[in-house]
């Protein structure tokens, strides 16, 4: 067992490589081993590519090796026809013996037929080694999948006093009333490339006017998530500027919009890549967020503000973990910070 968990860990190393790239598709690694030695390995780089497995497969130089070999996985080996073959059907194509799996896959394409498959063909497959740390790697996936919606992380900063921006008119944009320094500010860029979405609500955009990309870092733009109950926000701002996906939700009751339909007015100025989803803006306006998010494959989001988009989520219970920055400014007065609640 302690040589299977060596190896699953090589896995994990190799799988979150693709951190930020292989969403809405899994992290996944993958390692030959034949008599104590690595003779192959490979992980799934992007979504739309070779799987781990097809990738660990080609990278043996001999593959005859493989038919004494063992393969070890940290998510189950796919079973169908998706962008790419089946993975289980390549193992057992080169009549690798033994396959030890870290996760169960809860796509319910998979979830199971793949080991089920492997095994009717005569391979021995090993399950749940190290699971609870292949769980975690992919938890975005996992929560997407088992609960039917994004993996959705809470960010903000708040000063000393509890304070996240001090007030401002809601009709003029502005920029950011800075809590942090620049170590931060470059963290959260590298968190956003972690994710699939990044969300603020109306008055932070009109506010902060935020380009929420990933300048200081590296990877894939997030999609570009913004409530705009009115469609009041001017199409000027850099939520619109072309240089990413942005998606803004409204109300389709009070706007009469079509779903996936384009104002006027962002296309007039140039709005590439701006499109709307229509919702009620109710007492359920996180659940039809989450519902339209998990229609187009969103995995995960981040959701950075302000205190009103965030208080909604933190009620209704839908959020999954929290990243707060406290600083050491005062205010005095303005916007409170969210507040969470403690049973």
């Amino acid at each position: 067992m302690v040589q299977h968990q060596t190896y699953m860990r090589r896995c994990l190393e190799l799988a979150s490589t693709a951190s930020g790239y292989a969403a809405p598709n899994p992290m996944v690694g993958a390692v030959a081993v034949h008599e104590g030695r690595i003779i192959g390995e490979g992980f799934h780089r992007q979504y739309g590519e070779p799987h781990a497995e097809v990738n660990a497969i080609r990278s043996v130089r001999e593959k005859k090796l493989l038919e004494r070999s063992t393969l070890y996985v940290n998510l189950e080996p796919c079973s169908h026809y998706g962008k790419t073959p089946p993975c289980a059907e390549m193992i057992i194509a080169a009549r690798i013996p033994h396959v030890v799996v870290g996760s169960v896959d809860p796509n319910p394409k998979v979830s199971g037929k793949g080991i089920a498959k492997l095994r009717d063909a005569g391979c021995h497959v090993t399950e749940h080694v190290l699971e609870a740390e292949c769980d975690r790697l992919n938890i975005r996936f996992m929560t997407y999948h088992r609960k039917h919606r994004p993996y959705i992380t809470l960010k903000w900063a708040q000063t000393a006093d509890g304070f996240i921006d001090v007030v401002r008119d809601r009709n003029v944009v502005g920029r950011p009333n800075w809590i942090t320094g620049w170590y931060e500010q470059t963290l959260v860029h590298k968190w956003r490339s972690e994710e699939q979405a990044v969300m603020v609500g109306a008055n932070t955009a009109l506010a902060d006017n935020p380009m929420l990309n990933i300048r200081r870092w590296h990877g894939r733009q997030p999609l570009r998530v913004v409530l705009d109950r009115q469609l009041r926000l001017p199409a000027s701002l850099h939520l619109f500027d072309g240089s990413q996906p942005t998606l803004v939700f409204t109300d389709g009751i009070a706007n009469a919009v079509r779903r996936d339909s384009v104002t006027p007015p962002l296309r007039r100025r140039g709005g590439r890549g701006v499109r709307l989803a229509a919702v009620p803006f109710d007492e359920q306006l996180p659940h039809h967020i989450l519902d339209e998010l998990y229609r187009r494959k969103i995995t995960s989001v981040l959701i950075e503000g302000g205190t009103q988009l965030l208080q909604t989520f933190i009620d209704a219970g839908l959020w999954d973990e929290m990243r707060v920055f406290k600083g050491t400014a005062v205010f005095g007065d303005g916007v409170k910070a969210p507040e969470i609640k403690v049973p």
